[in-house]
């Protein structure tokens, strides 16, 4: 490994961590853009996967003790019927095209209710919808590694604690992309180069999720609730920069 590679590896571990440890999702989002500068996709992506799940799982920990298992599993049992769905999806849907869609969704609601006064609170129970949300982010997931964009879009509208909304986003990420990550360790996709990078990304990845819990734990509900939609406009952009296929424009 050399230096160059080591700062772009440490700078994606730093960014993708600390923004999981303060929302709960985003690891490859913010450390995919520093990765594919110095490593292929697929070896990009294999590491974003397992460093998602090793910083989610220390936000688990914090949320264990509110995680209400009921409203949790009406999210997760549809995703998990949904992650094979995904896969069965994946010879007919365009991938690019559909981070491209959800892009836009991520933009239009970020920067619709990012500088509102006042933030949507949803306060019926629905039971069905969040059914459909965790169904359709299973989807999502297995497609393209985008399981908490809508259940994350989703809880922001719900009059719930930083708490209960992360506990929440959290276990469901941690569960889709840990199946993710086994499906591509099927598929061969840990290699010993991206086992050696795996452990010198780890421990960074740790500590920097480790920072963000700690801001996370001085905001109160309604900054949380702010920050969540910042973030999903912030991720949104980030998608669609990644995405777009900027040889059109610079060929024509």
């Amino acid at each position: 490994m050399t230096l160059e590679f080591l700062f772009y590896l440490a700078a994606g571990a730093c960014a993708g961590g600390f923004v999981n440890g303060l929302a709960g999702f985003g690891t490859s989002l913010f450390a995919l853009g520093w990765w594919l500068q110095v490593m292929p996709p697929v070896q990009a992506v294999a590491i974003s996967l397992v460093m998602s799940v090793a910083s989610g799982l220390q936000g688990v920990v914090l949320v264990h003790r509110s995680i209400d298992w009921r409203r949790l599993s009406r999210f997760m049992i549809p995703a998990v019927i949904g992650v094979p769905i995904g896969i069965g999806f994946l010879a007919d849907v365009n991938p690019m095209h559909l981070k491209l869609v959800v892009a836009g969704f991520l933009i239009l609601y970020g920067g619709f209710f990012a500088f509102r006064r006042s933030l949507p609170k949803l306060t019926r129970p629905t039971p069905v919808i969040d059914m459909g949300v965790g169904f359709i982010g299973g989807i999502l997931g297995a497609i393209g590694g985008l399981s908490g964009a809508l259940p994350t879009m989703w809880c922001s509208m719900r009059p719930w604690s930083k708490m209960e909304q992360r506990a929440v986003l959290q276990p469901f990420n941690v569960v889709i992309l840990s199946l993710a990550t086994g499906l591509l360790w099927i598929k061969g996709g840990y290699d010993l180069e991206t086992t050696l990078s795996i452990a010198a990304a780890f421990p960074v990845t740790l500590i920097s999720a480790q920072v963000g819990i700690t801001v996370f734990k001085r905001l109160t509900d309604d900054h949380f609730r702010r920050l969540l939609i910042v973030l999903m406009l912030i991720s949104g952009l980030v998608l669609l920069l990644r995405e777009l296929p900027w040889d059109v424009f610079t060929n024509g």
